[in-house]
């Protein structure tokens, strides 16, 4: 396995190849001799006739930098997330996921597993406001680069800069930032998915330009005001009480409208195993005349047709008859889900009560401005109100003090729903002098993972309290957990080296191929990120003559790292049938184990050549 991942370039080609293939050609790559497909640009040009930019002349948006975002953004990494259930809460069965790391990396990292699959994106960046911290994404700095700047460095040593008004590039550097985010995020946009990013004035032009660039103009949704503080008495020229929150859809045509749950004006009854209310008053709407109608009175007020609709609707069982004064008043059932009404562009949302919440959570010292739950709380629940059963995923690169995972997790439990985050945090470190230091969190993840857990803990005590042991098999338990990772560099070791740089310790140390340290789970983690497979899938480990063999979703994936694999082993990984199978090197000791292995597992499985060449990996 590569242990690299996918370039930019690359799922660009794969791309254009599914709309084009004609516009491709084989040539020889330079570098390695391979041959591979690339693009005709004659023959593209041809393909698109008059619609080529031509000349000088052109609107655009563009920035010192741009094209060295636009060329980080395609590079590939060889990193990884190492696991680390010791930080976690509920492991073995928890979707959710806490990622501390350079979010650049960890989207790249993301991309081959959950390509399509992200219902909503939410982030809160920089806002440039001179203060911030901007991620310094060329970490090869000669010692006058490091001297010229004054910045921060996280735990793993990657390099924030405080992007100050005096540097000449302030604005440059930071749409250079979050452009680069947006190419990689958009990828991992599921087609009905959305992009929800707050904002504030010094840099909401450029998101949009950058938004109508990465996303399209088309897909534009609203640009949202949110009320933010009252009174400002004391400001010089105007009270600024409101930030933005910009919302593009990945595919507008795709995508249901925003929707915020209506008023409910009556009961809520059970149907169907889902909950409805009985609206009466919607016979103007649907016939016209009389917003509320008798069924004794139809033929009196309408006709013969609307009477036959009213029966039919009455036998489906999508309206029913109510009895009153004497009479029958026609209802019709309206799903509590589905009944939606679209959002005003201006809401309020007080930072205050953004500080409330971390007061609730006794975390309230360590954040100065934090969002409020309710903005992203109301926000994840107008992108997926008709889906939240659906498994629908959010996504925040710019984690902070997780306000969005805890709005997940309070939205989970006000409606049942089944929605799982994934967060990811650059582990910031704290100021000595800070209180957040004093009192043990060395970085900002450690006080976003001790809010989950303080929030989820909280979540959980307030619904024992209504419904009982939510644990003794109660189907409305809902996942307060998270699965923690940490993005690191690969698993293996470096193994290119030039001839001159080769001496015999070098090629005794070679022989083992696994960086020291790392584990059977740092390894297959490494594995489902490689090849596509999402990282909250149950997991569980079997042993059958001293070796264990890992099945990922009972079957997805088996791999076997250890030493010596026998033949038992072999026939039980077939007996799972598994879509993929991943192999340490060291399972074998000689080539003709290796090969004996493969002629096995094909007669026990009926696989092809070709099949097994496709789904059994070694690394």
């Amino acid at each position: 396995m590569k242990q690299e991942t996918t370039s930019g370039a690359q799922l660009n080609i794969d791309a254009l190849y599914l709309v084009c293939p004609q516009c491709f050609t084989e040539s020889k790559d330079p570098k390695t001799g391979e041959i591979k497909h690339t693009v005709d640009f004659e023959k593209l040009r041809l393909m698109l006739g008059d619609n080529i930019a031509e000349g000088d002349e052109r609107y655009d948006f563009t920035w010192v930098g741009k094209r060295a975002a636009l060329q980080e953004a395609a590079k590939p990494i060889r990193k990884t997330l190492r696991p680390c259930p010791e930080e976690s809460v509920d492991w073995d069965n928890t979707k959710n996921l806490y990622i501390e790391g350079d979010n650049l990396e960890v989207l790249k990292l993301l991309q081959n597993s959950y390509m399509g699959k992200v219902k909503m994106i939410y982030i809160d960046p920089p806002y440039n406001t001179g203060n911030d911290f901007v991620y310094q994404d060329d970490f090869q700095q000669t010692k006058k680069d490091f001297d010229l700047f004054s910045g921060d460095i996280t735990e793993e040593g990657e390099r924030l800069i405080k992007n100050t008004e005096s540097n000449g590039r302030f604005h440059s550097d930071w749409c250079s930032m979050i452009y680069t985010r947006l190419v990689v995020s958009r990828s991992i946009l599921a087609d009905d998915g959305y992009i929800c990013i707050s904002i504030d004035d010094n840099e909401v032009d450029n998101i949009k330009k950058i938004c109508n660039e990465v996303l399209g103009e088309s897909n534009f949704v609203a640009q949202f005001i949110i009320i933010r503080s009252e009174g400002g008495g004391l400001a010089k020229r105007a009270v600024i009480g409101h930030d933005y929150m910009i919302v593009y859809a990945k595919s507008i045509d795709k995508c249901r409208p925003l929707g915020r749950p209506k008023d409910i004006r009556g009961k809520i009854v059970k149907k169907d195993g889902e909950d409805y209310w009985i609206e009466t008053d919607w016979f103007r709407e649907v016939f016209g005349k009389y917003g509320t109608c008798h069924y004794e009175d139809i033929l009196k007020y309408y006709n013969q047709t609307k009477k036959d609709e009213i029966d039919l609707g009455i036998k489906n069982g999508d309206y029913i008859l109510i009895p009153k004064d004497g009479k029958h008043i026609v209802g019709r059932y309206r799903k509590v889900a589905d009944d939606t009404s679209k959002f005003y562009t201006i809401l309020k949302h007080l930072n205050k009560n953004g500080v409330s919440d971390l007061h609730e959570l006794q975390l309230d010292k360590f954040f100065d401005y934090p969002k409020p739950v309710s903005l992203i709380k109301e926000f994840i629940q107008g992108v997926t109100i008709l889906s939240k059963n659906n498994n629908d995923i959010i996504l925040d690169f710019f984690s902070g003090s997780a306000t969005t995972a805890q709005a997940v997790l309070q939205l989970n439990s006000e409606d049942d729903g089944n929605r799982q985050f994934i967060l990811v945090q650059l582990p910031e470190l704290t100021e000595t002098k800070s209180e957040a230091y004093k009192v043990g969190f060395k970085n900002i993840c450690e006080i976003g993972k001790e809010r989950i857990r303080r929030a989820g803990k909280k979540i959980l005590d307030e619904r024992n309290t209504k419904h009982g042991d939510l644990f003794s098999g109660d189907p409305k338990s809902i996942d307060v957990g998270f699965r923690v990772f940490k993005c690191t560099d690969s698993n293996m070791k470096d193994v290119y080296y030039k001839p001159a740089d080769y001496s015999q310790d070098l090629l005794l140390d070679l022989e083992e191929n696994i960086k020291e340290g790392r584990n059977d789970l740092d390894l297959l983690f490494g594995c489902m990120l490689d090849w596509g497979v999402t990282l909250d899938l149950p997991l569980r480990t079997e042993k059958v003559e001293g070796v264990t063999i890992h099945i990922v979703n009972e079957g997805d994936l088996v791999a076997c790292f250890d030493q010596n694999i026998p033949e038992a082993a072999i026939d039980r990984i077939a007996c799972l049938l598994p879509m993929r199978v991943v192999l340490r090197d060291n399972c074998f000791k000689e080539a003709k184990e290796k090969m004996n292995f493969f002629e096995i597992f094909k007669q026990r499985t009926g696989w092809s050549e070709d099949e097994v060449r496709k789904n059994v990996k070694v690394i």
